[in-house]
């Protein structure tokens, strides 16, 4: 067998997707619609002008993808709960026919001997709870512990990790800032209430999910290293703030108990929030994509830093770049930054390719598993280096509606036809596996 990436014994290699993005039936079985139906909706929010209506239909399919994961030989599925699905107005009685899809999702995980990492809050808020005023109010956080604490009575004797919100700086800037997201508001700085209410509704379920019996409960937070273009005092002041922003905005109230002082008095602190939100984890999940460099805005703009190219990179055709040992740098960041930072896993990262299957039904695609051994190269080098990450989430097991994008980007293991829904694992698939087994192996 070729060289393959070797991790440390014990550690979890797994795979991770959304419900929004894979599930469809939109509003099958009492499920209520979410920010993401009616973002998609409207005209020119989606590139390709689809929808998560269909997806890959994995409510239907799902035992399929479970014998999917059984041939992976994944470690652990990071899966996420629709909150429309369970609780449809966003409060009040839960649907019982949406908790049960999870009920059986999760017994056939268990039984194919992969552990269910649960996430509660992968973007699709209840649009019921949006009209009420969505994440810019309190309220909203208040909601996310009932519902965190009806998931947790049902599915807590089984679910082995736990993840509250996923990425909740995307939320921020990308749905609430720049409104390129749902629910596609364009607030500015006057989104940073949002990144307080949704660091709150961590606080509050991780209370919920350890007052119900969960084993374990950790984060899902996308990091990047942040770089100044140049050393003048505007660009590093520039990425300063960026950095505040991306990165300590959601990790220093987690881990420190306190908000960076650049953005601390725009923040509605009210007592106890910050005891809430610093609670200990078990784990510290990390999503990572690439770096990111910074340079200052023009005078006058109204964001004072602008995102620049990353150079010196192969791209993917997402056009990120293809940065491995920014994952590394990353790792050592979170351990420089944060004195007792509890164990770290990759929950995400992924690249997208667009290789279909050729004429024989095979998808090469070569690049994707270039990228992966890169970046699971550069987490065992940081483990060389001292640092506690016990595992790593690839995205994505199926290729699926990636957001803005829609259809145009596939980050899967496994290919989906979205006309047919036929799913075919690609020669990535093989070579994750093999890795599985290797890791597995004695020795």
């Amino acid at each position: 067998m070729a060289d393959l990436p070797r991790l440390p014994a014990g550690f979890v290699l797994g795979t991770s997707t959304a419900s929004y993005q894979i599930e469809g039936a939109w509003d099958a079985d009492g499920k209520g619609p979410s920010v993401w139906d009616t973002f998609a909706a409207e005209p020119g929010r989606i590139g390709d002008g689809s929808d998560g209506r269909v997806a890959c239909d994995h409510y239907h399919r799902w035992t399929e993808d479970v014998a999917l994961l059984r041939e992976l030989g994944a470690g652990g599925y990071r899966f996420s709960i629709a909150w429309p699905r369970v609780q449809p107005g966003g409060s009040g009685p839960v649907n019982a026919a949406g908790l049960d899809f999870y009920d059986r999702l999760v017994d056939a995980l268990v039984e194919a001997g992969v552990a269910p990492m649960a996430t509660l809050f992968h973007w699709d808020l209840p649009q019921t709870l949006q009209d009420a005023g969505g994440w810019p109010s309190r309220e909203t956080a208040e909601r996310f512990a009932d519902y965190a604490a009806a998931c947790v009575e049902r599915l807590g004797d089984r679910v082995a990790q736990w993840v509250p919100v996923n990425e909740p700086n995307v939320v921020t800037l990308l749905g609430h800032g720049l409104g390129w997201h749902a629910p596609g508001l364009e607030l500015g700085f006057d989104a940073l209430p949002v990144a307080h209410h949704l660091n709150l509704a961590h606080g509050r379920a991780l209370a919920a999910l350890r007052a119900g019996g969960a084993r374990a409960v950790g984060t899902a937070s996308n990091h990047a290293p942040v770089r100044a273009v140049s050393e003048s005092e505007a660009d590093r002041g520039a990425a300063e703030l960026f950095d505040a922003l991306w990165n300590r905005l959601f990790g220093d109230p987690v881990l420190l108990g306190r908000y960076p002082d650049l953005l601390a008095d725009a923040l509605p602190v009210a007592d106890g929030d910050l005891e809430a939100i610093a609670a200990p984890l078990d784990f510290y999940g990390l999503n990572y994509c690439n770096p990111q460099a910074v340079a200052a805005a023009p005078e006058g703009a109204a964001i004072p830093f602008e995102l620049r190219e990353v150079t010196g990179y192969p791209t993917t055709d997402f056009g990120w770049p293809v940065a491995p040992d920014g994952l590394r740098e990353q790792i050592a960041i979170l351990g420089e930054r944060y004195p007792g930072l509890p164990p770290i896993v990759i929950t995400e990262n992924g690249c997208s390719y667009g290789t279909g299957p050729d004429a024989d039904g095979v998808v090469d695609d070569q690049p994707r598993i270039d990228y992966l051994d890169a970046h699971l190269r550069a987490v065992a080098a940081a483990i060389d280096d001292g640092a506690d990450v016990r595992g790593y989430y690839c995205w994505s097991l199926l290729d699926n509606f990636e957001w803005a994008e829609g259809y145009a980007q596939r980050f899967g293991l496994v290919h989906v036809d979205y006309d047919t829904l036929v799913r075919t694992p690609k020669r990535s698939f093989r070579w994750y596996a093999d890795v599985v087994r290797a890791q597995a192996a004695p020795g």
